[in-house]
């Protein structure tokens, strides 16, 4: 071996070495600042937790709750939401994270963005005071399970999906064959059931009676406004008003100090991973399609 061709190994390898390291590096960072939140601590703060985009995963938004709930100097939170919904378990985890500082007696103020509807108007009926913009797209009070079926499909390009189960409806929402009636049963069945808890949270929270909310439980949404006169939301205003009133209710005098996620800078990390995780969310929705 000659030593230009040493000479490009060599190089080879520690380029190749620099890179792990990198990864390595972005990957730690990665994995402890995503859930960092960092504030000075003393004083009387307004904390900001932030809910943007489809709710797929509620542990960030969880874990927030319970960290502003237990800092005495966070005297109330605004919980800024800006979400067409998602999981239903998500979102019900979500719910009961806020529920619970609520009822441990810190005062929450829901801000609603452009929308906040379905799982997102969920995720806000554990707040004290839901205040929505007049055009804020709000309601969606329903649940829905989709399932692609592609059985035609591989009929026509010749390819042939045998399944082997234990029971009639271990393979239910498969897109290898057409759906039974008595799977079609057995799934109204699961949905009528969430929406159900959806519903009766409605009612609970706001003050409604069941039948009251069923009228409005189909799935229309409403602008904030048209919400307003429904009862289910509680004032018009925007995110500074909303700020002002949680200071309000924390008993907080003159500007408030407002605290929120410390926002990391993307990694390299970030940047190789990020499309490959929306993906398999992609083929995860694809799958099975179950949300509020």
């Amino acid at each position: 071996m000659t030593k230009r061709k040493e000479w490009i190994i060599g190089l080879s390898i520690a380029a190749g070495s620099i890179l792990l390291i990198i990864l390595l590096v972005n990957y730690i960072s990665y994995k402890g600042d995503s859930d960092r939140i960092g504030f000075s601590p003393g004083g009387k703060k307004i904390a900001v937790i932030e809910l943007l985009g489809p709710i797929y995963d509620s542990r960030k938004i969880v874990g927030q709750f319970k960290h502003f709930g237990d800092q005495k100097s966070i005297k109330a939170i605004v919980f800024r939401i800006d979400s067409p919904g998602g999981g239903v378990a998500a979102s019900q985890e979500i719910y009961e994270a806020a529920k619970r500082v609520r009822d441990a007696g810190k005062p929450i103020v829901v801000s609603m963005g452009s929308v906040a509807a379905s799982g997102g108007y969920y995720v806000a009926c554990g707040a004290d005071t839901i205040m929505a913009n007049p055009g804020t797209t709000t309601g969606s009070i329903g649940v829905i399970a989709e399932f692609p079926n592609i059985r035609e499909l591989l009929g026509k390009i010749g390819v042939k999906y045998d399944i082997v189960k234990s029971g009639r409806y271990k393979d239910i929402g498969s897109p290898f064959h057409d759906m039974t009636q008595a799977e079609k049963i057995q799934l109204q069945s699961w949905v009528d059931d969430a929406y159900d808890q959806f519903v009766s949270v409605v009612a609970e929270e706001r003050g409604l009676s069941k039948k009251a909310v069923l009228r409005i439980a189909d799935g229309r949404v409403f602008t904030g406004q048209q919400a307003l006169k429904l009862g289910l939301v509680d004032l018009i205003g925007d995110y500074e008003k909303a700020i002002l009133l949680a200071a309000e209710l924390g008993g907080i005098s003159g500007k408030p100090d407002v605290v929120k996620l410390q926002q990391r800078r993307a990694s390299l990390f970030d940047l190789i991973f990020q499309k490959a995780e929306s993906i398999v969310k992609g083929l995860s929705s694809v799958t099975l399609n179950y949300q509020l």
